[in-house]
């Protein structure tokens, strides 16, 4: 009976082929994105084998032939792992393992280690546990002794008992309800800081967009945050949450999301909600684009198919283009498509066309507050300390006749204080301003 190696480091990449590649782009190698999910885990590339699939084993995935030809590989190479760029049943990670002698990870398995390898905060350490567990829970097969073994012998412990593999599936279970109820109190306390947000009636964006694309780079030039961000895939996993100053239409509120990627395990989605909620529950979505990828059109279907699947495709977008400074001749602008989301073109990582983003920003979000002044006679002191405890005022002159105040302040707020008997030149202020409409959401 094998028994799984600890080691794993020299790694075989196995990557199936379906029959008939037509009609993808000819730049489409997802054996190129698979290696470099590899590296991503730590893991050397000690050889590359393709499998073309016409019809998947039930048994090994892989046909015999090439099964055979895989163990030879390693033999010869050195390679202690065996990584499948696809997503294998329990019995055939089990049965590959027998037949190569080495551990097996697919797809799946293999980013969720990276993720663990990446989560820092509690939170994100958490959502990684759940959903290993979870993965794990479709892999407790009898493919190794220990799971076979019967609890018995002891007093009180003879008879069949229960075997090793009804233990771990209860002790599982168990761990993952106990995660469960964690991540429900994170979500609480996530779900209640959201609400003071909308409170104050802050924007609020999210960036989204392919792994590796640079939103933790745009994210840190626009808050000056500091995130980590690194020429690799999932380099950031946990939520971050920064206001963003400076902007004609005031502050907003800027969180960066975790990466998508194809085929992104269904496990992570569900276990990520919270993650991802910054994103459903966004105003507006920045989605980045690698604009030197020659599949960003792939990247950009791929990213809108995730943001389906969590909630958020109906939400506005606006397309930010970046690392434009790898594209010979390309200059920072903004699109403005008579369909479509308008597009951003910029470089993050040199501050090429960030201003170019803030306008668009500040256009996007010119109604929501109300910036402007507002002369008030001396009877309206009832209105001015209003104005002063919501933190309204940015500035103030006294005049022979009142005061001129310079305002700051979510335009909601000021059309519920135009309603009080003492609010008449506030209400002429919004009626003069945007024509008295209210912010839209759905802008």
């Amino acid at each position: 009976m094998f028994e799984r190696s600890k080691r794993g480091e020299h790694a075989l990449l196995i990557q199936p082929l379906p029959p008939a590649r037509g009609g993808g782009s000819p730049d489409d190698d997802p054996l190129e994105e698979f290696a470099e999910l590899a590296r991503s885990a730590g893991a050397t590339i000690a050889a590359t084998l393709t499998a073309r699939i016409d019809r998947p084993n039930p048994g090994y995935y892989l046909g015999s032939g090439k099964v055979e030809e895989a163990r030879m590989l390693c033999d010869t190479t050195g390679a202690d792992l065996v990584l499948v760029n696809h997503q294998l049943s329990p019995v055939q990670v089990r049965n590959l393992e027998r037949a190569l002698q080495r551990r097996v990870i697919d797809r799946t398995g293999l980013i969720l280690d990276i993720f663990a390898l990446r989560a820092r905060s509690h939170e994100g350490k958490l959502q990684v546990e759940l959903a290993q567990l979870k993965h794990l829970a479709t892999r407790l097969v009898r493919g190794w002794t220990h799971l076979e073994r019967q609890r018995g012998g002891a007093i009180g412990l003879r008879g069949p008992g229960e075997t090793q593999l009804e233990m771990d599936r209860r002790l599982l279970q168990r761990r993952v309800e106990s995660l469960q109820r964690q991540l429900d109190k994170v979500e609480v306390q996530r779900a209640q800081m959201r609400r003071a947000r909308l409170r104050n009636e802050v924007p609020r964006v999210a960036l989204v967009g392919y792994t590796n694309a640079g939103k933790s780079t745009l994210f840190n030039a626009l808050t000056g945050a500091g995130v980590y961000a690194a020429d690799q895939l999932f380099a950031t996993l946990d939520p971050t949450v920064r206001r963003v100053e400076g902007l004609d239409c005031g502050p907003l509120v800027l969180s960066d999301t975790v990466g998508f990627v194809r085929d992104l395990p269904h496990e992570l989605v569900a276990a990520f909600r919270s993650t991802l909620s910054e994103a459903r529950d966004a105003d507006l979505l920045l989605h980045v684009i690698d604009a030197a990828d020659p599949l960003r059109d792939e990247r950009i279907a791929q990213v809108d198919a995730v943001l389906e699947e969590i909630g958020a495709g109906e939400l506005p977008q606006l397309l930010v283009y970046n690392k434009i400074d790898r594209i010979e001749g390309a200059a920072p602008r903004r699109d403005h498509p008579g369909q479509g989301h308008e597009r951003v073109w910029l470089s993050a990582m040199s501050g090429q066309g960030l201003e170019l983003l803030r306008q668009a920003l500040a256009e996007r979000f010119a109604v929501v507050r109300l910036r402007a002044g507002l002369h008030l006679p001396g009877s309206a002191g009832r209105l001015r300390a209003r104005l002063y405890e919501l933190g309204a005022v940015r500035g103030e002159r006294v005049e022979d006749d009142g005061w001129r105040l310079d305002l700051d302040m979510p335009r909601s707020t000021a059309e519920q204080l135009a309603v009080l008997p003492e609010a008449a030149p506030l209400k002429a202020l919004l009626l003069a301003a945007h024509g008295g409409g209210s912010y839209n959401r759905g802008g």
